[in-house]
């Protein structure tokens, strides 16, 4: 029987290369091949031990409130909602919110579908390049268009040029929105305040709005400052802020997340859009209570901002060892990173070149990889001969809409004679395949 169609068109623009290259890693595993695993930023399957005093009190709600295996609103928490809405406005200079105008999400990923999916199609988000791939995939799955991208720049600590952005929005009239994560995923980056305002300036003059990924916003380190999106947008420019329990507490199996819709009235679409993002979280009656309700008690606790300072120094930590270790390494670019929980490493210019293999010892190990290098990116070859020969894997710059070659890895092994071990493979395979 013959069916017609049935796929979006925009179906070929949902790539997430931090996953699929774990499917290539698990056939290695079944060939023989170990894989050290350096691709998924989860804080709690790299090994961080959750704050027993946090535990404590998601056990306590498990065992004392039956309320936590109810639905709840479809917003969210009342209470919690509340205790965000009071965060916001406490904020230095910032928008000022309702508790209606905090809407949660079954983490931010939710978020990022329903953002993208309820613009009418030939709308178009400008986005940076290289990019977190949930939003852009979810953007080139709505229209099927290409993706309108800036460029984030490693010669220039991974910053946007504000002309490049400006330019992109003048000569693309279906542009609605200007969006960027920050601090940056994958490159670590932490957005000045001078750039903010300017991003919110070139969204003020022509009538955009503002989607800022603040997932990592508690992970700031090497003298990173920024401001919230809030703090910037000033009473005239709207804004969505996506913010999430998953890497502050830790607890990404929480999928807990939420978005702050900021200065809704300031544009009658823009509200209009934010009740059509309530409507939808209706249609799946609502998220998981229990991370909300857990949610006041752990971020109101007075132990919440020494554990923020105590992981934003060990991250920073690790984040320098990479540092010191790549920045003295032939071929590639390194640049100190400032925020979030990953490192972003470039390969020069024409380092890469077709034909460049590495040992792989085991023969059917050796037969898979070189059958499923044929036709993919230059760093997506390397990554995959060096996971074939020393059972490292990171991900592929070019798996975040990016036209850099390169690879990014997490700040997340606990064990720093490991990732010290770790940065030695990574190393040894870089010269051996530049120089194959």
């Amino acid at each position: 029987m013959q069916h017609p169609p049935i796929v979006l068109e925009g179906y070929r623009n949902l790539h997430y290369e931090i996953r699929e290259i774990v499917d290539f890693g698990h056939a290695l595993q079944r060939l023989g091949r170990p894989i050290t695993w350096e691709n998924i930023g989860d804080p709690v399957a790299a090994g961080e031990k959750v704050e027993p005093w946090i535990k404590e009190i998601v056990a306590d709600l498990v065992a004392h409130d039956e309320r936590s295996f109810a639905y709840c609103p479809s917003r969210g928490v009342l209470a919690t909602r509340e205790f965000l809405a009071a965060e916001v406005n406490a904020r230095e200079g910032g928008t000022k919110v309702g508790p209606d105008d905090i809407l949660f999400l079954n983490g931010i990923a939710d978020g990022v579908d329903k953002i993208y999916d309820l613009m009418k199609k030939d709308a178009r988000v400008l986005m940076p390049s290289p990019s977190y791939p949930t939003h852009t995939s979810n953007e080139g799955k709505r229209g099927d268009y290409p993706h309108l991208q800036f460029k984030l720049d490693p010669e220039k600590g991974w910053l946007p040029d504000l002309e490049e952005i400006e330019n992109k929005v003048k000569y693309n009239p279906q542009v609605v929105a200007i969006m960027i994560v920050n601090p940056d995923n994958p490159t670590g980056a932490v957005y000045p305040e001078e750039t903010l305002r300017g991003i919110v300036g070139i969204a003020r003059k022509y009538g955009l709005f503002v989607i800022c990924d603040e997932t990592y916003a508690n992970i700031l380190f090497n003298g990173g400052e920024t401001k919230l999106l809030s703090q910037v947008l000033g009473d005239d420019v709207p804004g969505l802020a996506l913010r999430s329990m998953s890497k502050d507490v830790p607890w990404p199996g929480s999928r807990c997340g939420w978005i702050e819709m900021l200065n809704r009235k300031a544009s009658p679409a823009f509200d209009e859009y934010c009740d059509v993002l309530v409507k939808s979280k209706m249609m799946e009656v609502c998220s998981t209570t229990l991370p909300q309700m857990a949610l006041p008690r752990i971020y109101g606790d007075p132990r919440f901002q020494a554990l923020k300072a105590r992981r934003a120094k060990m991250f920073e930590a690790r984040a320098n060892q990479i540092y010191e270790y790549f920045r003295t390494v032939p071929g590639v670019i390194a640049r100190p990173v400032h925020g979030a929980l990953y490192y972003s490493v470039t390969f020069e210019d024409g380092v890469l070149r077709p034909g460049q293999t590495l040992p792989v010892a085991d023969p059917t190990v050796r037969a898979f990889v070189e059958k499923s290098c044929e036709g993919v990116a230059p760093d997506k070859r390397f990554v995959q001969y060096m996971m074939g020969s020393e059972g490292v894997c990171v991900t592929p710059l070019t798996g975040f809409h990016t036209d850099l070659n390169g690879f990014r890895l997490t700040l997340l092994n606990p064990d720093d004679a490991e990732r010290a071990r770790t940065l030695e493979r990574i190393g040894a395979s870089i010269r051996a395949y530049i120089g194959a």
